[in-house]
Parts: C-alpha cells; structure tokens; sequence
C-alpha cells in the first residue's frame, strides 16, 4: 500500500506506462464483470480484485496486451508485461509466489485490445 496512490495508479507506475492512449478512455471494472466489458467493446481495461480462476478468461484474448502486477507496494510485488499468450503462464506462476510471500494475493492489471483489433 501507498498512501495517497491507487493500485491502477501504482500499476502504472512500476510498469513506466500511462493508462490510456491519447483520446482513449480507460474502463476499471472487477474480474468479475470483464467478460461484460469486453463483450460492451471496452478496449483498455483496467481490472481490479483478480483471483486465478478469473485468469481463465485471458485464454480468449491472446493478441491483447497485458500488464500485470500483484501485492503492488509490498515486499512480495510481483510484475508482468506484454502480450496475453506469452505472459500468462508467469503470471500464473507469479500469483503462486506472492500467495507464498504474503499468504495473499491482490492483483490489478491493464488489458488493451491490439490497434488493428478496432
């Protein structure tokens, strides 16, 4: 925790990115609610209270972009970024990691649909 930032902020920072493109708004929603996000064609996605069966759902966005980061401020952080096919197994690897550091694992990560996906 950092007083005073939120965890999309946070994210955002540790990657060295900014939320949104240029004119492009950013949808924060739960894991829960982002099939519906996608489905309504949100493009970047800011998802918050993660778990790992929530990461089944990235299986079916493989050209999208993601970055990922767990116990964002703590000393089991852990991050991961590019594309959502090559970087979800570590993912999934590095969820396991922070549960064992912490006992507990809140993640936040950004999803954005490739340009030419439009």
């Amino acid at each position: 925790m950092v007083p005073g930032i939120s965890a999309p902020q946070l994210l955002a920072a540790r990657h060295r990115i900014v939320l949104h493109p240029v004119g492009v708004p950013v949808h924060v929603t739960t894991a829960r609610r982002l099939r519906a996000a996608v489905d309504a064609g949100q493009r970047n996605i800011v998802v918050m209270l993660g778990s790992e069966p929530s990461l089944d759902l990235l299986d079916q966005l493989p050209s999208w972009s993601i970055w990922w980061g767990a116990n964002l401020g703590s000393v089991g952080e852990q991050l991961h970024a590019g594309p959502v096919r090559e970087v979800l197994p570590r993912i999934r690897e590095a969820r396991a990691r922070a549960r064992a550091v912490a006992g507990w694992v809140m993640d936040v990560y950004l999803l954005r649909a490739p340009e030419d996906d439009a």
